[in-house]
């Protein structure tokens, strides 16, 4: 059972609503501070499913009161070791609560782990530009292991996925964030992609450079999948995992082919890579947005889930709008290509 210390600033006269909120709930352990003579902190243990909804009722019934606040923080151990809930202890819940306790962390987590995801901007720049370093040395070197660590590096997945949780939530600053640090992103190693182009020798003959010349089926059922590997890996609180979904996902490998083979002429070849680039993206967001939904991620209020319904909706077709243009460019390009990698000898 993952646990979750929840602690809820009130007002004194206030601790008697709290204890009627969490009355009907499966509650680990609750303690109180009393030592405040104006407020008072309760601190609650819970299983992580159960917090959003208690956050949701309790920001819905103390929101307007002076000094409420809530804090939610993750438990590492306890002792003695705490048992898991007997069947016959939970509490039958209506549906909508049902709804709302799935296996994932609560929205408020999320938000805080994608976010920090985002990173300080001069940060997230140094680990683009680094990451982009790193992959042109393993790509014209093919070495696999090198390019793995540019993947593991690269800080490209997490504004994806805020894009993602920014559609689902109807939240325009994180989508705005989001869509800023994607460009900047891309821009970043784009140019530092083309101007190893322009310096370096790069060949088209390489192994990890042709591989990522192309797109096929395979390639979108990889980027989809890894998508949704990547969105579950937050909504669980497992952010570890993101390391391997950013190997599979492979977001900077073909942005770098595609700018080193533009910045050495090859234009055609090129191409390919930019499709390949452009797919990732594509697919990473329509299975993030799919995967956040399936989780019930959503906004609290009824008026932010009609604005955030509609704008999922319009991203949602955009999506595969974009997917279905990209098919259409795939099979009318597929014999330019083909012919492009003949004239290479690939």
């Amino acid at each position: 059972m993952s646990l979750r210390l929840m602690q809820i600033v009130i007002p004194v006269d206030e601790s008697d609503a709290v204890s009627a909120v969490l009355k009907d709930r499966p509650i680990v352990g609750i303690w109180r501070d009393a030592r405040e003579k104006v407020q008072t902190i309760v601190h609650v243990l819970i299983d992580a499913k159960q917090a959003e909804p208690i956050m949701d009722e309790l920001e819905h019934r103390f929101s307007g009161d002076e000094g409420f606040h809530v804090i939610l923080l993750p438990i590492e151990a306890a002792v003695p070791r705490l048992p898991e809930p007997d069947e016959e202890e939970r509490v039958a819940l209506t549906e909508e609560e049902q709804k709302k306790i799935r296996l994932r962390v609560s929205r408020e987590e999320l938000y805080h782990e994608v976010t920090e995801g985002l990173g300080h901007p001069v940060l997230f720049t140094a680990m683009t530009i680094l990451s982009a370093i790193v992959a042109a040395a393993g790509l014209l070197r093919n070495d696999l292991a090198v390019i793995i660590g540019a993947m593991v590096i690269a800080p490209l997945l997490a504004p994806n996925v805020a894009l993602a949780l920014a559609t689902a939530l109807g939240d325009v600053n994180l989508l705005r964030r989001a869509l800023v640090r994607n460009l900047v992103g891309i821009s970043l190693a784009g140019g530092i992609a083309i101007l190893a182009g322009v310096i370096l020798a790069v060949s088209p003959h390489v192994p990890a450079i042709a591989s990522r010349t192309q797109v096929g089926v395979g390639d979108l059922i990889l980027a989809l999948t890894a998508g949704c590997a990547g969105t579950l890996a937050f909504t669980t609180g497992l952010p570890a995992a993101l390391i391997g979904v950013m190997v599979a996902v492979a977001l900077m490998p073909p942005l770098v082919v595609c700018g080193m083979l533009l910045g050495a002429g090859k234009y055609q070849l090129a191409g390919g890579a930019a499709l390949l680039t452009f797919a990732n993206v594509v697919c990473v967001n329509l299975a993030g947005v799919a995967t956040f939904l399936q989780q019930g991620v959503g906004p609290r209020t009824w008026w932010e889930k009609e604005n955030a319904r509609k704008g999922t909706f319009r991203a949602i077709i955009l999506w595969v709008l974009l997917l279905a243009m990209l098919a259409v460019v795939l099979y009318l390009s597929k014999d330019n290509l083909a012919k492009a990698l003949e004239h290479q000898g690939l």
